[in-house]
């Protein structure tokens, strides 16, 4: 909805319209991963994601190398950058596969091909989504998962313990990234003090 009334000041805050870099933050750091026509692993970062359906996820892409892939096998794994992989993992978000085609090597990446999916699994990333592309188009890439993977090394009691995997947010207005894994709370128990 569009209007060209200017905008009026919220008392006691900032007014930043609506295209500020803030719009939803923070933003997970996702790394798509693919294969190319040659079978050479392709990782990029991506912002715009989340979780689209109990077993699907929507990530907002452009046209590049990762979704020509995307075009060719239908398939990609999604991981999810940490503390220990900041560096690697921006400079595969910044970097085209197209210009460095070799780039998962360059940061001394190691690949396993997925078992249920037309995708590499990325070695050094602890958790991965194996996915089939559900839809592609308009700049929106809905993917299946079929299979959730995990280090031995980040689960508590048999389940993912984001305080040891410490994966990293993009904070859009800082231009930086953030770790996050403290609890706070507790879901669906936290806000139970106010339940009479």
């Amino acid at each position: 909805m569009s209007t060209d009334k200017p905008l009026q000041e919220v008392a006691g805050r900032k007014n930043f319209g609506p295209s500020h870099a803030l719009m939803t933050t923070p933003q997970p750091c996702v790394m798509i991963a693919t294969w190319d026509k040659d079978h050479t692993p392709d990782v990029m970062m991506a912002a715009w994601a989340g979780q689209y359906d109990h077993n699907q996820i929507v990530i907002s892409l452009s046209k590049h190398k990762t979704t020509e892939n995307l075009e060719l096998t239908g398939a990609f794994t999604v991981s999810f950058a940490d503390i220990r992989t900041v560096a690697e993992s921006d400079y595969l978000g910044i970097v085209s596969g197209n210009q460095v085609p070799d780039k998962v090597a360059r940061v001394g990446f190691t690949v396993t091909p997925s078992p249920n999916v037309d995708a590499p699994i990325i070695n050094e990333y602890p958790l991965t989504l194996e996915c089939k592309v559900v839809s592609w188009g308009g700049g929106v890439l809905v993917g299946e998962v079929v299979n959730q993977s995990a280090h031995e090394s980040i689960l508590t009691d048999g389940k993912v313990d984001l305080a040891k995997l410490q994966p990293i947010v993009f904070d859009a207005a800082g231009m930086c990234y953030r770790a996050i894994g403290e609890v706070v709370g507790g879901a669906w128990n936290a806000g139970k003090k106010f339940v009479e």
